[in-house]
């Protein structure tokens, strides 16, 4: 006899192990209502109620042997009705815990035996259309394997809509040198970014990453791109990179661990920021700041595009510091010499500086910038980071310091700052050290659960130099999560002394952006 029933459950427990699967994925009295389950395919057997011999049956069984570990939370619901599917779910894990006891030795009575064969029995129906079900299941994984998208990689997008719209005081706007740019508001317009990153991993801990992506007409498709052109006041979303309505690849870089502490990154399209100055309150410009001077350090990225070259990341015992080293070429892919044309990733005010210039291209040559950063983070609320830059523009070599630190003072506020120092050689304006700041704070949880407002200021490019006067820019922004995939953002920028220019008026723009992810 025993031989027997062990028998049964063995061919059985094929059976009833679906019942697991499509009891709790399907028919969990946790998260569904009565009226929900009316309308399950399930729900049409009849109920075992707790009067029924069978539930007095298994709850004794459950009495003497505790065999049944119940529903996924731990309970067994004798005590109200349950469907027939249900109640096998049950059947199942007492018959499992009986086959333990018998596998030890352990002693069941003969009566009991007969008591779980009986149980068996009764459900040999919903048994069988189970192992129906099962195999159909089966077959549908079986299509979903061969017909899905990859094994090793994971498909990420965004797409980004703004509305936007700005105008200044005054009569015109200039730039540093004096050329008119606008002598009246600019018209509003309907920008977008749209980004698909392929992230594939071969390891678990590399990385392959190739993003493609577009948007709208670049830095003139908001006030901003037209009225301050030079230090930093466009959105940044509209320059990373401009695309024009066109299909472009956005980044193509690989990612691997050399040693446990020690990340290497190497690849054709590779953009600094995405790895150096980064900041949790203020490097985002989907998220936090929209102002291009307010999500980086404005002096120390004469080279902000995308080129060629590579990164590593160290952080030496997994402790508090971290070492960055950085380098990447404007145009690496162009072997000319002495070429004028424009250089793809070179900031608008490298070209205020040195206009009219040429220079070598190629992975070694002019365009090129240098990168270390330092990392200390003490605690998670609190992060400083020392970085270095230095490089060749149009032939001429420029070199910059700065620091950036981020302080989350409670869970609902944080502080946050950057502050750079640059010298740049034999620009249209002489040898100029030009300087940088920002400083702002962020308030989370304000209004709702999850949202984030921002406030900062900043002065992009102090140079005595350039111009007569000192820009700054301001913007404040609120942003709300109507779920994890959508977040709408409310954005205000006002620019003072727009250009280094004295006699600019303030432009005030405003911005609503969209930002759905996936």
């Amino acid at each position: 006899m025993m031989q027997n029933f062990l028998k049964t459950v063995s061919i059985f427990s094929l059976f009833l192990s679906s019942i697991y699967l499509d009891t709790y994925k399907n028919i969990n009295f946790n998260y569904y209502t009565q009226s929900q389950l009316k309308n399950t395919e399930f729900y049409r057997l009849d109920d075992v109620s707790p009067q029924d011999w069978t539930s007095q049956a298994l709850q004794g069984l459950n009495n003497r042997y505790g065999c049944l570990s119940g529903y996924p939370d731990g309970l067994y619901r004798g005590s109200r009705t349950l469907s027939r599917y249900e109640f096998a779910a049950s059947l199942k894990a007492c018959l499992e815990g009986i086959e333990r006891l018998l596998s030890q030795t352990e002693t069941v009575t003969q009566d009991d035996l007969t008591i779980l064969a009986r149980l068996v029995q009764e459900f040999e129906t919903e048994l069988i259309e189970l192992e129906t079900r099962l195999s159909d299941l089966e077959e549908q994984v079986t299509v979903l394997e061969e017909q899905q998208f990859s094994t090793t990689t994971q498909l990420n997008g965004q797409v980004i809509f703004a509305v936007n719209a700005g105008g200044f005081e005054g009569d015109r706007i200039i730039d540093p040198k004096g050329v008119v740019l606008a002598e009246e508001d600019p018209q509003a317009t309907f920008l977008f970014r749209a980004a698909f990153d392929f992230d594939t991993s071969f390891r678990g801990t590399d990385l392959l990453k190739i993003r493609v992506d577009t948007g709208s007409n670049g830095i003139l498709d908001n006030a901003t791109g037209l009225l301050e052109p030079n230090f930093g006041s466009i959105l940044d979303i509209s320059n990373s990179p401009p695309r024009d309505d066109i299909f472009g690849l956005g980044r193509v870089y690989y990612r691997f661990k050399a040693s446990q502490n020690l990340s290497l990154t190497v690849g054709a399209l590779i953009e600094a920021l995405d790895f150096i100055d980064n900041n949790r309150y203020a490097n985002l410009s989907f998220r936090d700041f929209s102002t291009e001077s307010l999500v980086y350090n404005y002096v120390l990225f004469p080279i902000n595009g995308i080129g060629a070259g590579a990164i590593a990341d160290w952080k030496p015992g997994n402790g508090n510091l971290t070492f960055r080293a950085l380098y990447i070429a404007a145009n690496a892919t162009n072997p000319s010499q002495n070429d004028s044309s424009f250089v793809p990733g070179l900031k608008a005010f490298t070209q205020l500086l040195y206009s009219n210039r040429s220079g070598n291209r190629g992975l070694f040559d002019d365009f090129y910038q240098g990168m270390l950063e330092l990392e200390y983070t003490p605690s998670s609320q609190l992060t400083f980071r020392l970085i270095y830059s230095g490089g060749e523009v149009f032939d001429e070599r420029f070199d910059a310091v700065g620091v950036n630190f981020e302080w989350a003072i409670s869970s609902q506020f944080a502080l946050f700052g950057r502050y750079g120092y640059s010298s740049f050689e034999n620009t249209d304006f002489g040898d100029i050290n030009p300087n940088y700041w920002m400083a702002g704070l962020s308030l989370f949880s304000l209004f709702t659960e999850g949202d984030r407002t921002g406030f900062a200021v900043g002065q992009p490019f102090i140079a005595d130099q350039v111009g007569n006067s000192t820009q700054t820019n301001f913007e404040l922004f609120y942003n709300y999560p109507i779920n994890d995939y959508i977040q709408i953002s409310p954005v205000i920028q006002i620019i003072d002394d727009a250009g280094n220019q004295g006699s600019n008026g303030t432009i005030f723009t405003g911005t609503f952006r969209t930002v759905f992810e996936f």
